[in-house]
């Protein structure tokens, strides 16, 4: 089975071409960053990940997606390789986009949009509170 599921934020607003032919085809390519889960020191602390998605979902990528709006996307993983204008083989790994969805508010967008351009930072990126240490013991599942 190959089915990936992402939550993470557009890098960059959505680079959208049209097929040729009879019945032109949007085809929207994007970038997701998405935060790894556990950091290690001197790593980097997100991956980014080559989103590709075609006809509707391509559509709705020109028209809604933008840089930093947090998606969640399902899809398959697409391997292939092509070869570039020096003769070296490129090999290449992108996301084929089957669902996307918003994750946060419109509202949620314009206020972290608002505090930007007020020079203040995101306060907490992920929406998750932080739990403390020892507090295992006091859950009642494990």
């Amino acid at each position: 089975m190959n089915k990936v599921i992402l939550i993470g934020r557009l890098t960059r607003d959505p680079d959208v071409r049209y097929s040729q032919g009879e019945t032109a085809m949007a085809i929207a390519k994007y970038n997701l960053a998405v935060d790894r889960r556990f950091r290690r020191e001197g790593e980097q602390s997100a991956d980014f990940i080559s989103c590709v998605a075609f006809g509707k979902n391509g559509e709705v990528a020109e028209r809604y997606l933008r840089q930093g709006i947090k998606i969640a996307v399902t899809g398959r993983i697409q391997t292939g390789s092509y070869t570039n204008r020096d003769g070296h083989k490129v090999y290449t790994t992108d996301v084929v986009v089957e669902s996307q969805e918003f994750v946060e508010s419109k509202r949620a967008v314009e206020e972290r949009e608002a505090a930007y351009d007020r020079g203040q930072t995101e306060p907490d990126a992920d929406g998750f509170m932080s739990i403390p240490d020892g507090i295992d013991e006091e859950l009642p599942f494990r």
